[in-house]
């Protein structure tokens, strides 16, 4: 299948075993023969951002292509959540796994459950960090700078460490066991 989209997710997990959740997240969308994941990121561990008074996270970004519409593919990402036992209790709270989508394509998109860019991701480090390790040079929708250009403008970078360099292959290796 062509895959004619290029989308942009955040994966992040502070619960139970953090990440072994972000490698399973990975590979149920690995499994949708409308995706395809093209590039990930590092694994970040960082500081939690709103309700600061729970564990750390692990943070990573992901860059994939798609046939499916930014609508579809909150969908998806949703489904895997769900098989992932997430559970909304606490806005900002602690989390099994969450899976935003940053950028689709050069959309902007505003309906009542789906912002795309991202409304938050600008202000947060944790999402630029890795976002900026695979797409540096891609230019944020309505501004005229790149994607590691905001990352450089952004001025809280505190509680961003990285915590392990990984590649596709190492991702599915170990997902699988």
């Amino acid at each position: 299948m062509v895959n004619n989209n290029i989308a942009y997710l955040s994966v992040g997990s502070n619960m139970g075993d953090r990440e072994q959740l972000l490698l399973k997240a990975i590979a149920f969308l690995e499994e949708d023969s409308e995706i395809s994941i093209e590039r990930l990121s590092s694994i970040y561990e960082t500081d939690p951002v709103g309700v600061t008074d729970q564990p750390l996270f692990l943070n990573l970004a992901l860059k994939l292509k798609t046939d499916l519409s930014p609508q579809e593919l909150l969908s998806k990402l949703q489904e895997v959540e769900m098989k992932l036992d997430r559970k909304r209790v606490q806005k900002w709270g602690p989390r099994t796994i969450d899976l935003d989508i940053l950028l689709y394509n050069s959309v902007s998109i505003q309906t009542e459950v789906l912002t795309i860019p991202h409304p938050r991701m600008l202000e947060r480090a944790f999402v630029l960090i890795p976002l900026s390790e695979i797409a540096p040079d891609d230019v944020y929708p309505d501004k005229t700078i790149s994607i590691h250009q905001v990352l450089c403008e952004q001025r809280e970078k505190e509680g961003v460490r990285i915590w392990k360099k990984t590649d596709l292959e190492d991702a599915s290796v170990r997902s699988e066991n």
